[in-house]
Parts: structure tokens; sequence; C-alpha cells
């Protein structure tokens, strides 16, 4: 009841005139920044977090639901029409998408994932509005051993589970890590990789990390496999469902949250295993299966369902722990951190109105994603076609004014395309950006949470693992870094086929 209670709150503060049109204009930003080829919602919203600097934090927070479902849909627009995903939780939608366009289906294609967004991240904040406060009383409870250890199954989860490569995805976190030691030592002052330069002294800001990883990476990316013929976008229609269509749709709707909230609510990730699950669930539940592949609105309906409720599921662990588990609650809990917050178990108690009013907005994001963008996918689908060198040049530029915005120096630019250029090099040899992201922001942390729980056992290693949540939390690491092994040893081994006898 007092969930209940609290969200009315929530909805009279969301409900402003102005706080409604920062939903709507985050809304518009996000779907115009994340409907651009390359450009997932984590560079939509880490590109347009400058813009929030001059709001207070509710607004600013308002406008972030907006830009986040905004760039969710953006990047399955450009993955339905232009067969290139904005994200990897994008990549499943394109499998039906793209051939539903191909044959003239773009319209019902996009309706198909709006209205998924639109249902599935409705049942994803319901849930999180249920389990996130008893989620947060629990946390209360638990100390600098346990949060360590969820850290560390943060870290594993995220390196283990993206990527092709764990030593890749390992890789990637260390150079984030490495990233976050950068500055001042908070217990000592001693100075740590600063290089004796006073610029570094604070360390590197988290914004301007993200923005350099994520905007120039990319940017450098696609402009050294700039191909001279862009490609082309299909053109669509105004968003529509037709009866037969809707039939087919509502079943992998409501499927979908239930397989990805969660995914989004415990480390596992993000929404790249949820969907694929979602899409294999409805192959094999549907009566037409051989148009899988080739255009079935079920396999557009059910995976984006299933990322926006795997999206709600992840801000669980980022308001409740300050625990982000994909690329997008990484930058939102550096916006968090620009506003002197620090998610966590006392965020409900000490900023109950933001919080409240935050998850407002997220329903309130979601009706204005269904009501803008429905009529406006003809207006977005003519944004794919910005050649590619203006459309890059721009992306370079406002990343730019953003990194300059975070401290007026001179020197973030420079740093930032330092990192931007390693983000390059990350991206030639396979290395995932979101580790290294996870890294950088929560390795100060899990820094100061293991010193702590070593000072309460006078520096005895046992101190680490000397509660059962913290326990239990590491045998779950064990089977995550075993579990390649395990499943070798239990696959059973494939009949090998007889040879043909030769006679002699």
């Amino acid at each position: 009841m007092d969930s209940f209670t609290n969200l009315l709150e929530g909805f009279a503060t969301a409900l402003t005139p102005t706080h409604l049109a920062l939903a709507a204009l985050g809304v518009l930003l996000g779907t115009a920044i994340g409907v651009l080829p390359g450009i997932g919602p984590a560079m939509a919203v880490a590109l347009l977090l400058p813009v929030t600097y001059g709001l207070e934090p509710t607004g600013a927070f308002i406008m972030f639901a907006g830009i986040y479902y905004g760039g969710m849909f953006g990047g399955s627009t450009t993955s339905i029409l232009l067969n290139t995903p904005g994200e990897s939780a994008a990549v499943v939608a394109a499998i039906d998408g793209n051939p539903m366009a191909r044959k003239g289906r773009g319209s019902q294609a996009l309706a198909a994932a709006a209205i998924g967004h639109f249902v599935g991240g409705v049942i994803g904040t319901v849930l999180l509005v249920l389990l996130a406060p008893t989620v947060a009383e629990f946390a209360v409870d638990i100390g600098a051993p346990d949060f360590f250890a969820i850290m560390v199954l943060a870290f594993i989860a995220v390196t283990s589970v993206l990527g092709a490569s764990r030593v890749r995805g390992f890789a990637s976190l260390l150079i984030g890590l490495t990233i976050g030691l950068v500055g001042l030592d908070e217990m000592t002052g001693q100075q740590r990789l600063t290089f004796g330069s006073l610029h570094l002294a604070d360390g590197i800001d988290v914004v301007v990390v993200a923005v350099a990883l994520f905007a120039v990476g990319e940017s450098l990316w696609v402009a050294a496999h700039l191909r001279r013929k862009p490609a082309s976008a299909i053109p669509v229609g105004r968003a529509f469902l037709g009866r037969e269509d809707f039939r087919r749709s509502w079943k992998p709707w409501l499927r979908g949250p239930v397989i990805g909230f969660p995914f989004g609510a415990i480390p596992a990730g993000g929404a790249e295993i949820p969907t694929f699950l979602s899409y294999v669930t409805e192959k094999r539940l549907s009566q037409h299966r051989d148009e899988f592949g080739k255009g079935a609105i079920e396999g557009v309906a059910g995976p984006e369902a299933t990322a926006s409720a795997s999206a709600a599921g992840t801000l669980v662990s980022m308001l409740t722990l300050g625990l982000p588990t994909t690329a997008v609650a990484a930058v939102m809990l550096a916006a968090f951190q620009q506003y002197g917050i620090q998610p966590g178990p006392l965020l409900f108690e000490r900023e109950s109105a933001l919080v409240w009013g935050l998850i407002a907005s997220l329903f309130i994001g979601l009706c204005l994603l269904l009501v803008l963008n429905l009529p406006l996918a003809p207006v977005w689908a003519k944004l794919l076609r910005i050649p590619r060198p203006y459309l890059y040049a721009g992306i370079l530029f406002f990343a730019s004014v953003g990194a300059y915005a975070v401290n007026a120096d001179v020197f973030d630019l420079l740093v930032m395309f330092v990192i931007g250029v390693l983000g390059f090099v990350m991206r030639r040899y396979g290395l995932p950006v979101l580790p290294a992201i996870i890294g950088v922001i929560l390795g100060p942390a899990a820094e100061q949470q293991m010193r702590r729980a070593l000072q309460l056992s006078d520096g005895s290693l046992t101190g680490l693992v000397n509660t059962p949540f913290s326990l239990v939390v590491y045998g779950i690491v064990v089977v995550l870094l075993l579990w390649p092994l395990i499943r070798r040893l239990f696959r059973k081994p494939s009949p090998q086929p007889e040879r043909p006898k030769v006679d002699a």
C-alpha cells in the first residue's frame, strides 16, 4: 500500500506541465538520436547527458526516462528498416523485422515493436514498483563483505555473458578498473596514475569516459569501415496493426516480460540473452514456424516486449543496490553521481520524491512513446538517409560539447579523444565496451567496500567471506566461471557415424 501511495505522489510530481514537456522532449530526442545507424540507447543517453545539466535532478531524470525508452525504440527502428541494430538487444528484431519491411510490411513491424515496448515496459515497471522497495529494505541490512561480493558478481556476470571470449571480457574490465584508479586515493590521499598532472588528481569523469568509449570510439570505427555506398532505408508509412497481426502479437507481448524482467533484475548482462530466449520460445509456440526468419510478426513482438521489460528490471538493481548491469544503466548511474546522489538501499528514504517521480515518469514516457512514435514512424525513417560522414561528424561535435560541458576544461576534451582512440582499438580487437564502463563506475566503490571489510577483520581475508549471503554470492560466481566446463562434462557425446567396411 505504501508503494501505491508513493507512486501516486510520484505521478503528482511527474504530471506537472514542465515535467510532462521534459518527458515528451526526452522521448523525441531519444528516438531521434537512437534511430541513427550504429547508435544505441546507451550512446543516445551519453550524448544527451550534458543537456540535462541545467535542470534540477527530478526534471533531469524524468527527461532521462523519455530518452531511455525513446532510444530503445529508435534502435529497433534502425534494426527493422536498415538491418543495422543500434544495440545488441535489437539484433533479434532484425531477424524477422527486416524481412517484413522488405515485403512492404515495415509499418506493421514498427507497430508491433512500439506496442511491444509499451506492454513490456508497463508490466516491467509495475514489477519494479512492487519489488524495488522490498529489495531496498533487504539491502539496508547487508554489510561491506556482501556489497563487495555483489559487485564481484556484477563484474563476472557482465564479462562472462557478453562477447564471444571471456578473456576479452576480462581484458575490457581490467581497462575500466585501471581508468577508475586514476586520481587520489580516498582513504590515504595518495596520487595514483596521475603522472604528476593536477588535472587528473580528481580522477577522470565517468561521463567523459562513457561519451569517449561509446560515441568517439564508435565514430572512429565506422569512419574506418565507411562504405562508399550508404545502406538504403526501406520507406515506411504510418505504423498500424490489422486484426490478424494483433491476434498473433498479443500473446508474445504478454510472454515477453515474464522472460525479460527476471534477467534484467539480476546481474546477467542485460537484454541479449532474454531476447534470444523469447525468440526461440515464440518460434516453438507459434503455429507459423515456417515464417520465422522470413517475416513472422511474433519474432518482432515477443523480443521487443522482452527487451523493454528487461530495461525496467535493470533499474531494480541500479536503484536499490547501485549496480548497473547494462550500458544505459551505467550512464544513468553516472548521471545520479553527477548530481551528488548515490543509488543504493537508502535512496528510497533520502530521495523518495525523486525516485518515485522517476518511476512514475517511466509510465508517462511509455505512453508518450506510443502516442508520438506511431504517427512519426515515416519521419524517423527519413533520418536514416543522412549520409554517414555528416552523421558521425555531428556525433563527434556533440560528444566534444558534452565532454567540455562537464567541467568546462579543455583537458577533458584531450582525455576524451585519447579514451576514444582506446575505444576504437577495443572494437578492432573485439573487446566489449560495457565491462570497461562497469569497471570505471563500480571499481572505486568495490575497492572501498573491500577495504572496509578488511579493516573490520583486521586485514584477514576471511572478512570477505564471513557472512552467509557473501558465501552464496561467491558460490554463484564460481558456477558462472566454471559453467563452460560443467556444460562440457554433462553434454552427451554425439554418436559417431559408422564407417563403411572396406573389403580387402
